[in-house]
């Protein structure tokens, strides 16, 4: 099954989306043109209101006040167009994570809070937890059945950070960090992609607990299994 939005993940060997939305907020990138820019929001507005399926280009031009060609000359696509709405609102999840993990003091204070903040920040998303919400069958599979292309994606940002901590001396430098951002990411994955009737995930100190209790703990490297003889 193809991916609705393919976009947001991708091969290894190319930027993903969520990677360039990263980039995007560690080198503070900017849209300097100002119709483009108005393009986008009113993108953003239109698609929070009724939807990315139900949204037409000529909705949102109407919404920006500008001509059907000026959006067409900046976006030849409406999938060229939701592939850059989407990419802002991660853009904008990436400025808020990053501010919020540097207050955090230690490095299982960053895995907590890294874990809270990312489900609030995705399922409080006028956009993108609205679609997870109301359209799943836009966004989910995008999520699920792209070949794990987006599971990779973030894995190698999570990754990066345990990398950070290692070179910090926070954690032991014998951890397999891309094991364990994998297990990290795909625990945060299954929250956002199937409700739980057992973790209210309204409640951040019980999130925080959650983290605690099953995160932190695979910041410790194990002793290697003694296979028998």
């Amino acid at each position: 099954m193809e991916p609705a939005l393919p976009f947001i993940g991708g091969p290894s060997d190319e930027a993903s989306l969520l990677e360039r939305a990263f980039t995007d907020a560690v080198e503070r990138v900017g849209d300097t043109d100002e119709t483009r820019a108005r393009i986008l929001k009113a993108a953003y507005e239109q698609f929070c209101r009724v939807g990315i399926q139900r949204s037409t280009m000529e909705d949102v031009a109407r919404r920006a006040g500008v001509s059907r060609i000026t959006v067409y000359r900046r976006f030849s696509t409406k999938d060229a167009l939701v592939e850059q709405v989407v990419r802002q609102e991660f853009r904008r999840y990436f400025d808020r994570f990053l501010v919020e993990i540097a207050r955090a003091e230690t490095a299982a204070d960053r895995v907590v809070l890294g874990f809270v903040s990312s489900l609030r920040a995705i399922r409080d998303n006028p956009l993108i937890g609205g679609l997870m919400e109301t359209e799943p069958d836009l966004l989910v599979p995008s999520m699920v059945s792209d070949g794990g292309w987006t599971v990779a994606t973030v894995r190698r940002f999570v990754a990066g950070q345990l990398r950070a901590e290692q070179h910090a001396g926070t954690v032991a430098a014998e951890l397999d960090v891309d094991i364990v951002a994998e297990m990290m990411v795909r625990v945060s994955a299954s929250f956002l992609a199937i409700p739980s009737h057992l973790i209210d995930l309204d409640d951040e100190a019980e999130l925080a607990a959650i983290a605690r209790r099953f995160l932190v703990p695979m910041l410790e490297p194990r002793a290697p299994r003694i296979e028998p003889r």
